[in-house]
Order: C-alpha cells, then structure tokens, then sequence
C-alpha cells in the first residue's frame, strides 16, 4: 500500500484538490474493478474515456481519481489533475506494485511468429535447470503450473504489474514474457527491466496500425533499446538476434551500450553466428539437429517439427545461455518438451493421415507451416484458412496466394470477422487464390464460409499419407462475430469431423 503523495511524486502532476495523504490500497483504469479506498485512473481510449465513469468510480469508493479535465466530486475524493493520464500511469503503476521485474529474471521474446513457442521453450529449459518460472503471453500467464488468464499478448501496465507483482510475492525466480509491437508502442511494459531480450523475426502484420514495415521494426526494436538502456538495477543483460532475419540490423543497432547489454545471433545459414544450427532432419512429430556453441557441437532432439521451430529453440537456448544454464542441461531439457496448445498440435484420434492446428495468421506464419508440411508429407497439403477481420486487408489476398501456392487442396472459410461480412472478407482472400490458380491447374479450392463446414470438409477429403492444416485460430476457443462471441475450438471441430468420418 502506497500513499497518494508518494505516488504523485512519481509523475508531473499540475495541480492535487484534497489531501494527498489518502492511502491507496488499488490502482485501475477500469471503473468496474475500482475498490473502497482505491485510485481511478481516467484513461482516454478511441471508444472509451475514463472520464465519463468518474461518477461509478466514486459509487465503488474510489479515494482518489487521476484526471486529465475538470470533474465533478465529492469533495471526500482527492483529484489529480495531470497533462496526460496514460503517461502518469505508466509512472505511478510500477512504483505502486514495488517495481517487481526487479526481483525476477525477465526473459523477452518479441517477433511476428514464434514469441508464444520460444516463450515457453525458455520455461521449460529453465524449469528443466530447477528454477521456478513465470510465463506470461497470448495464451495465457502462469505461475509454475498455475494458469491466469490474459487478454492481449501484453497485459496493460496495471494488469501486468499485478501479475507480476503476484509472480514476485510467490517466488518466481524467471519470467518468460512475451513482448508485442503494440505494447511497447502504447506503453504497456513501462516500468519493466528485462534481462534478456529475443528477437524471433519481422513479417507482414498490424500493419494497420504501424502503417509500414520500417515502423513495425522500429517498434520491435524498442525491446533492445530497452534492454540496454543506462539506469538499470540489475546486471548481465543480453540481446539474441535471428541473424537470418532482413530486419535483424534494427534490432542490433537497437542495442544502444553493448558494456550494458551483449550482443548475440543465432541461425540456421551464417556459421559465425554465435548459435549455429545445421545438419537439421525432420519427421512428422518431431526434429533433430546440432548446434555449433563457442566451437563444440552439441546434438539436439526435440518434438518440435519444422524448420521454424528450429528458430524458435536457438532463439529459447541463447537466452537460457545468457542466464548460466549449461548447454548440456538445455540438450536434455528438450527431449521432453511437448508442443505448446494450437502451435503446430497434431490431433489424433488413430486416422491414416496427419491433422494439425496452427495459430498462423500472418502470410509468413502460414507459408512456414505449409514449408513444414511439404517437408514431413509425401501426401497431399490440404489447408483450411482465412483472415480476421477489422485487420490489415492488404495481407489477404498475400495469403490466399501463398496457400494456393504451397497446397494441393485450399479451403478458404471465415476466421474472426468481428464487424465485417465474412463473404467479403472471404471473397478477398480467394482473389489471391484465384491468382495462383490460373497458373496452377492442378490446385483444387473451395470458398466454404462457415469455418466448421470447412474443416468437416477437410477431413472429408483427406486421404491416407495426407496433411490437413487447418490455420488461423490455433488455441483460441472462441469466434468473434459482428454481434457477439461464440465458442469455438478448431481442435474440438477437427476432432468431431475424424470421429465422424470413422462412423
């Protein structure tokens, strides 16, 4: 518990009416969860502004409001008027939780693809070496075993903060975390110290709101300037770069004091990297592969299929590296890592051919996957996907021609269309296709809206020694409609659609 003088001094304040002495036992943006005795920020979003709820924040028994225009209350309430309420959040909020990255390793990972499976591959190695680790990301937080669950792949600053303030107080000793663009674009790792930063790799996505490539990398890059910066309480601070990566340069030049922070690569095609992957072999199930690390190979059998996810291991192991894990326990730790839920997840009910669920939303995720099928199958690719929408319209038609061009059999159905048309949305996506399909005869697609008709379908035409790929949603359980939410779960419909083929 802080009180609201320590918690201004944190932050330019323009003027305080009422005392100051108030003491704060909660802070939220959220007039919902305000508690008795609690601070309510006013934040101003492009739907919501906080200011309008100071009225349900008070009838909860908010002590104090942080505000950035006049409003109107008791005059019990203490008000802080700042310039800007988001800025004096990001301020105040860490301090108010006792700044817990400090008390932990912070691991992050921040790419287009890959950051929720190297998350959790640098948990499992560290778990392995017998530390106790947090993991915080798209699927899900957790401690140790314990599931808390997360709205954007980066929690908001508050929201974070108690995470990791509860992370802190159970004595979480590493925190695996994954870092979006947009979070540190809009503030939402203020306050945070990282130890270790990973970058998996930049490919088209969110260009809506980053409106270009060079602005998304940028962003990315943040992380490494972040990482490195002066200041910091804790030392041995360490940048991996995919070296293979076009974008990798930003992030390295994004490392501002390499005596703060060092600098290191990994890769599959440059042997000077500082991780070197190579002599790689792939099964349906599973991969293996050396590592060269400071002159010695090291021999590495993982459950991870595909070439992507030889990336996502480097980018996990140099971090592990970097926090004194010895190679040796890192080998062993990953002969029994298991695949993370919808990241290439085999579903099996004893069919003749291969069924997998993928999160790959993004022209690069769904051209990796289908590269892995092509390398594990001598069958036919059959994949089921589509696009969200509300999101970047110029990545569709980009994905309807990759998958035309990697697949025998394409399925073109709805994902997310949130408050677009589904048969729009679609009917882009399929422009792509139709592209590729005047090129390639021998493709066969369908446009199947409804997204559990196309994955009865699917499973309908697969033949033995086939891949079905159904992409887009991986672990999500849900589909937002223009009107509501409803329960979706591709790995629950793939594994109807088997048994009903069985029957």
């Amino acid at each position: 518990m802080k009180t609201l003088s320590e918690l201004i001094r944190m932050t330019p304040v323009e003027k305080v009416l009422g005392s100051a002495d108030v003491k704060i036992k909660d802070v939220t943006a959220d007039s919902r969860k305000v508690v008795k005795g609690g601070l309510f920020i006013c934040l101003s979003g492009a739907h919501v502004d906080g200011h309008d709820f100071v009225k349900a924040a008070v009838e909860k028994g908010a002590a104090a409001i942080v505000a950035s225009r006049d409003i109107d209350v008791p005059s019990s309430v203490t008000v802080v008027y700042v310039k800007d309420t988001r800025k004096a959040m990001e301020d105040m909020v860490p301090f108010f939780f006792d700044y817990p990255t400090r008390k932990m390793r912070m691991i992050a990972l921040t790419g287009t693809n890959g950051k929720t499976t190297t998350t959790h591959v640098a948990a499992h190695i560290l778990h392995h070496a017998g530390h106790k680790t947090g993991v915080i990301g798209t699927i899900h937080a957790l401690i140790g075993d314990k599931e808390i669950p997360t709205h954007n792949t980066t929690p908001d600053v508050i929201d974070l903060d108690r995470i990791l303030a509860r992370m802190a107080e159970e004595k979480v000793e590493y925190v695996c975390m994954e870092v979006s663009s947009h979070s540190l674009v809009l503030g939402r790792v203020a306050g945070c110290e990282f130890d270790d930063a990973v970058f998996t790799n930049l490919t088209e996505d969110h260009l809506d709101f980053h409106k270009t490539m060079d602005n998304y990398a940028k962003a990315k890059a943040i992380l490494f300037h972040m990482v490195s910066a002066k200041g910091q309480i804790k030392k041995g601070k360490s940048a991996w770069v995919n070296m293979d990566d076009p974008y990798a340069h930003v992030m390295e030049e994004g490392v501002d004091d390499r005596n703060i922070c060092a600098l290191h690569t990994y890769s599959m095609i440059h042997p000077e990297a500082d991780l070197y992957a190579h002599d790689i072999h792939f099964t349906g199930k599973s991969s293996s592969f050396k590592v060269t690390y400071e002159g010695k190979d090291y021999d590495f059998e993982t459950r991870l299929a595909g070439r992507f996810n030889v990336y996502n291991t480097l980018g996990a192991v140099g971090a592990c590296l970097s926090e004194g894990v010895p190679m040796e326990t890192i080998v062993e730790g990953m002969k029994d890592f298991k695949s993370v839920p919808g990241r290439f997840e085999l579903i099996d009910e004893g069919q003749p051919f291969t069924v997998v669920v993928d999160y790959a939303h993004t022209p690069d995720g769904l051209e990796k996957i289908l590269t892995t099928a092509e390398e594990i199958t001598k069958g036919r690719i059959i994949v089921v996907f589509g696009c969200g929408g509300d999101r970047d319209r110029m990545k569709r038609p980009i994905m309807g021609r990759i998958a035309a061009r990697n697949a025998d059999i394409a399925l073109v159905t709805s994902d997310n269309p949130r408050t677009e048309d589904p048969a729009s949305i679609v009917k882009e996506v399929a422009a792509g296709v139709e592209e590729v399909k005047k090129e390639k005869p021998s493709l066969s697609y369908e446009v199947i809206v409804d997204r559990r008709s196309a994955i009865c379908r699917a499973i309908e035409l697969a033949k033995p020694g086939d891949i079905v790929l159904i992409a887009g949603k991986g672990h999500e359980n849900y589909q937002i409609l223009k009107d509501k939410t409803i329960h979706f779960d591709d790995r629950e419909e793939a594994r109807k659609a088997l048994k009903l083929k069985e029957k």
